[in-house]
């Protein structure tokens, strides 16, 4: 076991689409099993073993060489994002509880990609 906080598991990769139906129907017709969301709505999610596929409709003001996010699994939302900010990192905002039941937060790293490092809230 690693000291510290660290990361245990990648969650889920979310892309962006300009079609969520046809993107849907894609991932459908390859046997991708629906867990919520669907061909008209702007945030979708596919199960995949233990962790997740997600779609996101591209909005208007998306940077055109953004691509979606990677979802990391951490040991400790905290203690990972004091971890960022003392290393001189700028994290897009401090960690937060979602509806959907997590703790995240995000971070860009040095070319633009889109990190997120979460954890399940406990139930």
């Amino acid at each position: 076991m690693q000291a510290g906080p660290h990361v245990e598991a990648i969650s889920a990769v979310t892309l962006l689409t300009a079609d969520m139906a046809r993107a849907v129907r894609f991932y459908e017709g390859l046997g991708f099993v629906r867990k919520c969301g669907g061909p008209q709505a702007p945030f979708t999610t596919f199960a995949v073993g233990g962790t997740y596929l997600n779609l996101a409709a591209k909005r208007s003001e998306t940077s055109p060489s953004s691509w979606g996010r990677v979802i990391f699994y951490v040991s400790d939302v905290d203690a990972f994002y004091n971890r960022a900010t003392e290393a001189g990192m700028s994290p897009q905002f401090p960690p937060r509880n979602a509806d959907w039941g997590e703790r995240y937060f995000h971070l860009s790293d040095p070319d633009g990609h889109e990190l997120s490092f979460a954890r399940p809230l406990p139930r």
